[in-house]
């Protein structure tokens, strides 16, 4: 086990430039026998690599990969996404699940090209501006398209770590940036956030490690997360008063008005006279 060095008052975990240089080469070793071909990595297009990375949250790779040739195909660019009806993106997406993604992807196409124009890359800059976008992404659009020596955490990342430096579960998302900072080899960002990837995708499997995630997914089946997919396919086609979704459904009608108003007041759906339609 290597030794570790917590540096007083900084919240920072220091190892040796021998043990990370030991940890680079085991990483790159394994990415150039294991790596995957996958069609975000052959573009260094801003736009299309955001898209990606918002697919890809908390969706199987190869699911991604089916919708993300498709979307391409549709909106190329990003200002023809901006152009599009918030019920083509939806419908576009369905299957994917976690709609609400698709949402603010279209809110985030408009408000770049509107208020950045068009440029990808300054709207990350100011992240917390753009909906549907958090640190992890704002860093992974700039690595992926730029090669910037940059750093950023997922939850592959995160496992990846706490494994390989034997930290406690709890570690902080401080000390996890600090260690991606000084593992990261400068001028090749780009190749080594890849390689963690599938080092984590591929090897260090939260199967593997017993490493849960920061955050799990609730159980899908019967939840409030399906029956909301199964209104918006209801919705995309028409507009269904209370008592016909109540009769379609057939679930208890204070879950379903429930779940309705929370759509509403997330701007979803809207309800006029009692009458439940996509909002635009």
């Amino acid at each position: 086990m290597s030794t570790i060095t917590v540096v007083p008052k900084s919240d920072s975990l220091v190892f040796s430039p021998e043990r990370i240089q030991e940890f680079q080469k085991k990483v790159f070793s394994f990415y150039q026998k294991n790596k995957r071909e996958l069609p975000w990595r052959k573009t260094t297009d801003p736009y299309k690599i955001l898209l990606s990375e918002l697919m890809l949250q908390q969706t199987q790779v190869n699911r991604v990969i089916l919708y993300y040739d498709k979307w391409i195909a549709r909106w190329p660019a990003i200002d023809a996404l901006a152009s599009a009806t918030r019920a083509e993106v939806l419908q576009e997406w369905m299957g994917l699940g976690y709609n609400t993604r698709a949402i603010n992807l279209h809110k985030a196409a408009r408000k770049i090209v509107t208020e950045f124009d068009n440029d990808v890359l300054e709207a990350m800059k100011q992240y917390t501006e753009i909906p549907g976008v958090g640190r992890y992404t704002s860093q992974a659009v700039k690595i992926f398209s730029t090669n910037a020596d940059l750093v950023t955490v997922d939850t592959n990342i995160r496992r990846i770590f706490i494994k390989e430096f034997h930290l406690p579960d709890k570690v902080s998302d401080k000390e996890l940036w600090g260690l991606a900072e000084q593992c990261l080899p400068k001028g090749r960002s780009r190749e080594w956030h890849n390689a963690l990837m599938d080092y984590g995708a591929l090897h260090l499997t939260a199967q593997k490690t017993g490493i849960k995630p920061k955050t799990q997914q609730s159980r899908f089946e019967g939840s409030d997360r399906q029956i909301r997919a199964r209104i918006l396919r209801y919705l995309l086609k028409e507009t269904m008063s209370l008592s016909e979704l109540e009769k379609t459904f057939g679930i208890e009608q204070m879950r379903l008005r429930r779940i309705l108003d929370k759509m509403v007041t997330e701007k979803i759906i809207v309800n006029k006279n009692n009458s439940y339609q996509l909002n635009e």
